[in-house]
């Protein structure tokens, strides 16, 4: 029986990697340029524009010489863009956008112009900011968690349309006081920011859920008692001291109940003119009644 040497098992080896890499011509193994003709050619045809993993630092050139104006989702996550393409921008019909994972820094005025976006996803980029123009679309999802923002736009409560809101992983200190007007908002994440306080006006929202795990936070106002609808609270990792951290543990229920009791003593609280004298509260001292009726002046008469 004959045995092969080296010298032939190199050829055999060449041959057969070089059959493989011609094999799956129409699937995944397409080289780099031709498989991103194949994705806008799909986006043209099926509305789906999906540029996802391929490294790229700009839109493709090549995207002019096809039709995408009738384009719904486009999916350009995990690549390298500095910032939201021009292109993108123009996709008018577009309601779905992924930009996660990419190394962007601003947001242009220009996407005030995508009227039919109803999904954002900006998660994990650059972000230090948000642009006021943004809170002028029709969004009903917007993810901007794992970014450096510090504060949201006033206007963020004109997104009326509002449904989930996810801004964790962030150096937030505050939340905008207009957020409650956020009537359709669902859930809401803060989780791992820098807050101290939470508005009052959260407890006028019909949320789900609600997640301010990671922060600073030493109080709940007594107000969110009244979150009739909310299913799922994460408050873990913060300074609670009212409700008390033994309160805190045994979950929602108990929760509520602390600030219910809270909402009463409040009320039975004393009014100002009840004032603290000697750590107790006492009525201030009567004072004598006019005189009735009153005395004749002698010289009046």
């Amino acid at each position: 029986m004959a045995t092969l040497g080296p010298e032939s098992v190199r050829p055999a080896l060449s041959q057969l990697s070089s059959s493989q890499s011609q094999t799956h011509i129409g699937g995944a193994n397409l080289p780099p340029n031709r498989g991103l003709e194949r994705a806008l050619e799909e986006a043209a045809a099926s509305g789906a524009l999906n540029l996802s993993s391929r490294k790229l630092k700009e839109f493709p050139r090549t995207a002019a010489n096809h039709d995408l104006t009738d384009t719904v989702e486009a999916d350009l996550s995990k690549n390298r863009l500095a910032d939201v393409p021009s292109e993108v921008c123009h996709l008018v019909a577009l309601e779905t956008l992924n930009l996660y994972h990419n190394c962007i820094r601003t947001i242009p005025e220009s996407i005030i112009g995508m009227q039919s976006l109803t999904s954002l996803n900006l998660s994990r980029n650059q972000l230090g900011s948000l642009p006021a123009c943004l809170c002028g679309l029709p969004l009903r999802v917007l993810n901007a968690s794992n970014n450096k923002l510090v504060s949201l736009p006033e206007t963020i409560g004109q997104l009326h349309r509002l449904m989930e809101l996810d801004i964790s992983c962030n150096e937030i200190t505050a939340l905008p006081r207009h957020i409650g007007r956020l009537k359709a908002l669902r859930e809401l994440n803060v989780r791992r920011n820098l807050l101290c306080v939470l508005p009052e006006d959260l407890a006028g929202l019909p949320l789900v859920k609600f997640d301010f795990s990671c922060n600073k936070v030493s109080t709940i106002p007594v107000c969110y008692r009244k979150m009739k609808q909310l299913q799922s609270l994460q408050l873990e990792n913060n300074p609670l001291q009212s409700p008390p951290a033994q309160i805190c543990i045994k979950g929602k229920v108990h929760i509520f109940k602390y600030l219910s009791i809270e909402a009463c003593r409040s009320d039975k609280m004393p009014d100002s003119p009840y004032l603290p004298q000697s750590g107790s509260w006492s009525r201030p001292p009567p004072q004598p009644p006019p005189p009735w009726p009153p005395p004749l002046l002698l010289n009046s008469i």
